[in-house]
């Protein structure tokens, strides 16, 4: 073995571990390992930047634009509208005409976006039919990932895959190539989750808090006691906030002193600052309560509330948003939108920081109070996503149209073969400016960015395992291994492989690392590397067995699921979509 090859697996171990552990964002994971790939000399430098100006950039680039367009301009929501406008029926038919509905539009835009479309659409669909919102969103976010592979459109990891391929000078996926094994993967996949799945939901949540909406959520917010406060001098225990409010103190601030988990006989002092635990009713409860008051960061002063309409929303952090990793003295959103966070609400952890401290992650729920025009604006800019409905907004039917025809159009001319589809996407891109269907600005806020990096960086992984050897020199390692053995198993093992690896990685970084061993290996049998990239690919984006995939995370704390729920649910969807594909695959791409 070379010091070339020790040196890229030694890259590619420490990449997998840090993807794992998100102990630092991916960009900056996949901007190290390029750096890495440089200073090693794994890779010449006139080659390491080729990915980030390769056509599988343009064409992810582009795609999101699209896509934005069309939910900027109400397509998603106009879909909804008519599909579930007059529905009735029970819960669980209901729920399964939903993760249909979530499975066709996610066969042409990312899975996350999808999901967090749908979030409050199934929150509705749970308090109409009394069901608990455990057994809907879980569902939802597996319907938009099971239709990663009815298109190249449905998925990033499918046009890396494409990519890819094409440093292998073999012909890029078509745009519809992957339906004749993806759709049967979505109704395999609907089936089983309509009458195995659902069941193995466990009930998180009773119909009863359901409709009672969101309100008993338990959120951490801090409360000021203001010096004339009866409770000055009082010990904790002689407050008794639990029967007085109903919120439970998790920390007191004092000066620049924090008392986490005070006991009961700890005193009260005035300016005190508690951290407590409670409902989104509660927390408007102390406003009535003498003596106490939000933290001044928090809310509002009653002459601003006077003036002008306020409102509480709840609101989830999404995948792109701009809040990630930041924390909300470091946002400012209420110099920046006129809002302020009341609260916070984290699944399965008790926060014990003060609420300007604490580092937004993926999934939280927020308590935010403000006025519909800045709350439309901060989902508008996709910080958040609102859960429940700001306004029935007005949507501009021409654009709307528009954005379904150039959508259309990119779709048929890439399919007929009229254009390639780098430059179908890119023409629908100008034209969805020109139309004005979405400006440049509200473009570049679309593009989720760290994506953008990672997948460049990797299309370098990818071309180093190549250019040094690698791939091959292991692809060699394991045809010796294998010996005789069916190909048949050989596929299987790559599935298993892509699919383990997109646990703890993000799918297009698995499917990077996978697929030029698999190409190795199939070109030194004489097998049809084709069937090999396609297994990969459908591999890379079976993310059904733990929370990390986006679109689960973001259900993971309004489901009120643990870890091991995912794993119950999608071991055997696992399985399922792993039998389809070995059965469909080499029929459809021949192995030899």
């Amino acid at each position: 073995m070379e010091f070339q090859h020790i040196y890229l697996l030694a890259v590619i171990i420490a990449a997998i571990l840090l993807f794992s552990l998100e102990i630092f964002s991916i960009d900056v994971i996949a901007l190290s390992v390029l750096l890495s790939l440089i200073v090693g000399g794994v890779l010449p430098l006139d080659e390491a930047f080729i990915g980030f100006g390769s056509e599988t950039i343009i064409i992810i680039v582009g795609l999101l634009i699209l896509t934005a367009s069309l939910v900027r301009n109400g397509v998603i929501e106009l879909i909804n509208a008519r599909l579930l406008r007059n529905v009735r029926g029970d819960s669980t038919r209901l729920t399964l005409l939903l993760m249909a509905i979530v499975s066709t539009i996610s066969g042409f835009m990312s899975n996350t976006a999808a999901t967090a479309l749908f979030i409050p659409i199934a929150s509705g669909v749970a308090r109409r039919t009394n069901t608990a919102l455990s057994k809907v969103l879980m569902p939802i976010a597996y319907a938009a990932i099971l239709a990663s592979s009815v298109s190249l459109f449905a998925s990033s990891t499918n046009v890396v895959v494409s990519g890819l391929m094409r440093q292998y000078d073999l012909p890029a996926l078509g745009v519809f190539e992957l339906t004749p094994v993806g759709l049967p993967i979505v109704v395999i996949g609907l089936i089983y989750m309509g009458f195995i799945g659902i069941r193995l939901i466990p009930l998180r949540q009773t119909p009863l808090r359901l409709s009672e909406e969101f309100g008993l959520r338990s959120y951490l917010t801090e409360i000021v006691v203001l010096p004339d406060s009866p409770l000055v001098g009082m010990t904790l225990r002689e407050a008794d906030l639990g029967a007085q409010l109903d919120v439970n103190v998790v920390a007191l601030l004092r000066g620049k002193q924090q008392i986490n988990a005070p006991d009961a006989y700890q005193t009260i002092h005035a300016n005190d600052i508690l951290l407590v635990e409670a409902s989104r009713d509660r927390i408007l409860g102390v406003k009535d309560a003498k003596g106490l008051e939000l933290a001044p960061q928090a809310a509002f002063s009653n002459h601003e509330l006077d003036q002008i309409e306020m409102r509480l929303y709840e609101a989830i952090i999404l995948p792109r948003s701009y809040l990630i990793g930041r924390t909300l003295r470091g946002v400012n959103l209420r110099s920046r939108f006129g809002v302020n966070v009341l609260a916070i609400h984290r699944q399965e952890e008790t926060l014990t920081q003060k609420l300007s401290h604490i580092v937004f992650r993926l999934g939280d729920v927020l308590l935010i109070q403000g006025d519909r025009e800045a709350i439309a604006a901060l989902e508008n800019n996709f910080f958040l996503r609102i859960l429940n409905p700001v306004e029935e907004r007005q949507i501009d039917t021409r654009r709307t149209r528009l954005s379904v025809l150039i959508f259309a159009g990119v779709i048929l001319a890439a399919s007929l073969g009229l254009a390639p589809l780098s430059v179908a996407i890119l023409a629908g891109t100008i034209l969805t400016f020109l139309t004005r269907c979405l400006t440049p600005e509200e473009a570049y806020r679309e593009v989720e960015w760290k994506i953008v990096i990672l997948i460049g960086s990797m299309l370098a992984l990818g071309m180093a395992m190549e250019r040094s050897g690698t791939a091959a020199f292991l692809a060699q390692q394991l045809v010796q291994w294998i010996g005789d053995a069916h190909p048949l198993w050989l596929l299987s093992g790559f599935f298993f492989l892509a699919m383990i690896l997109t646990q703890p990685m993000s799918n297009q970084a698995a499917a990077a690392v996978v697929l030029p061993i698999a190409i190795q290996t199939a070109l030194q049998l004489g097998l049809n590397p084709r069937a090999f990239a396609v297994m990969i690919a459908i591999g890379a984006s079976t993310s059904f067995i733990t929370p990390l995939e986006p679109a689960c995370l973001m259900v993971y704390g309004l489901g009120h699921y643990r870890y091991f729920d995912f794993v119950k649910v999608g071991l055997l969807l696992t399985f399922l979509i792993f039998w389809v594909a070995i059965l469909l695959v080499p029929i459809i791409w021949p192995l030899w």
